[in-house]
């Protein structure tokens, strides 16, 4: 199946918005990643600091400016291997 751009733009057209929530959302997601990143490379440095990032993630999502929903809470748990 193949469309021309003008078909593909007129389909989106239709289509309801997204939720605001799925956008603001989205639009967290760099910072996120961005902190999440910044707590495993100190993880990874040190095994003290992992130790405590891994006894308080909490406290470790202050301290970078993260609010520490579940699912980033378990995406940080997956990458430190917790």
């Amino acid at each position: 199946m193949s469309y021309e751009i003008e078909e593909i733009a007129r389909l989106l057209s239709v289509l309801p918005p997204a939720p605001t929530g799925w956008v603001e959302a989205a639009q967290r997601l760099p910072q996120l990643r961005a902190g999440i990143d910044e707590l495993v490379a100190r993880a990874e440095q040190d095994a003290e600091v992992r130790k405590r990032l891994v006894a308080d993630l909490e406290a470790a999502f202050a301290e970078v400016g993260l609010e520490p929903s579940p699912s980033a809470l378990d995406e940080a748990r997956r990458r430190l291997g917790a």
